[in-house]
């Protein structure tokens, strides 16, 4: 086959999470951030595989997302919604029994009018400015709204990945400001915040890339590899040019391979030049530019022509290869296309 292969270790995405559960501590509930398709690996195995190894809460981006995480866990576990109670979402989050995570004045009138009676959570901004109440606001509404019984009430950290940054101190003692004394279980940190330590932990944690094999988690467990098969090799000579721009000469006599993958499968024209596959553990520089399809790789040093070439693998994980990118983890998870032909491994694959 002529795309590439996308292979994903369930029991390694479940290891990941009690072992971040294991670092809330006791007292604190784990969810599992499962948005853009569970980080591009499959929503729906990896929303199942969590909630195997005890995961009870998840968290989404839109309410779309929810309707899927629900189809593929049935009812009992809690769905939480970031972007809150959007217009248009109401059926669907009353039907579906999703959690909004109401960020504004607006979608808590909005929530109270359409759905009186049913679940909603509090999204407060502390200082990232994106989503979420601010002081004045929270102040105005939250006699109201916590008449109601949100269950959940949140913020979200902008530096957690920088466990040094004044930030992370800052927006604690905002959210603490806001929230004491609310008789209200609470969460303000995903992996980074996680990895803070017990101060920044409250009632609930919501751990997204570090379930994935991503930084900050330095201790997960990988979790995909992607290798690439290899649809021809060439003899080329001394001074020949490899891929569009001619932006990769051979100073010698050179074999190349080139695979089947490019920036529509989600690797990044700056890769072009500033990259390594591996087959077998050996390097293996690419030769030119990232096309949309294709990828020359210079492989003169190997004994042999392989049939594939790893690009995500023990030898260079997921931070690296983004390294290389000029990006990171997350972009390059979430940015996986659905070209790949996927396997997944482990209990609950199917």
């Amino acid at each position: 086959m002529a795309t590439g292969h996308l292979t994903i270790d369930l029991d390694a995405v479940a290891s990941n999470w009690r072992a971040l559960d294991r670092l809330s501590g006791a007292g604190v509930e784990t969810g599992a951030v499962v948005k853009a398709n569970g980080y591009g690996l499959g929503a729906d195995r990896v929303a199942r595989a969590l909630a195997n190894a005890g995961a009870r809460k998840f968290f989404v981006a839109a309410a779309e997302e929810g309707a899927e995480i629900r189809q593929a866990l049935g009812r009992g576990p809690e769905i939480l919604v970031f972007s809150g109670h959007m217009p248009g979402d109401t059926d669907m989050i009353g039907d579906l029994d999703l959690i909004p995570m109401l960020n504004s004045v607006d979608q808590l009138t909005r929530h109270l009018e359409a759905l009186p009676g049913r679940r909603f959570g509090i999204q407060l901004d502390t200082g990232m400015n994106r989503l979420g109440m601010e002081p004045g606001e929270w102040a105005a509404v939250a006699q109201i709204a916590l008449a109601a019984g949100p269950h959940l009430v949140m913020s979200h950290l902008a530096c957690a990945d920088e466990p040094d940054h004044p930030m992370n101190a800052s927006q604690l003692a905002a959210f603490h400001e806001m929230t004491d004394g609310i008789d209200v279980p609470r969460s303000l940190s995903a992996t980074g915040g996680l990895l803070l330590g017990a101060d920044y932990h409250f009632d609930v944690t919501r751990p997204g890339i570090g379930l994935y094999g991503g930084l900050p988690y330095t201790d997960a467990t990988p979790v995909a590899r992607i290798s690439l098969p290899v649809i021809q090799t060439r003899e080329i000579a001394d001074g020949e040019t490899v891929g569009y721009g001619n932006s990769w000469t051979a100073d010698g006599p050179a074999r190349i391979a080139t695979v089947a993958a490019g920036y529509a499968d989600g690797l990044h024209r700056a890769l072009s030049n500033n990259c390594t596959l591996y087959h077998e553990g050996t390097a293996c520089p690419i030769a030119g530019r990232v096309s949309m399809d294709m990828i020359g790789v210079d492989i003169t040093h190997l004994n042999g022509t392989p049939q594939m070439l790893d690009i995500l693998c023990p030898e260079q994980g997921v931070d690296a290869l983004a390294e290389a990118a000029d990006t990171i983890g997350y972009e390059i998870l979430t940015s996986l296309a659905a070209r790949y032909r996927r396997t997944w491994l482990g209990g609950l694959a199917q």
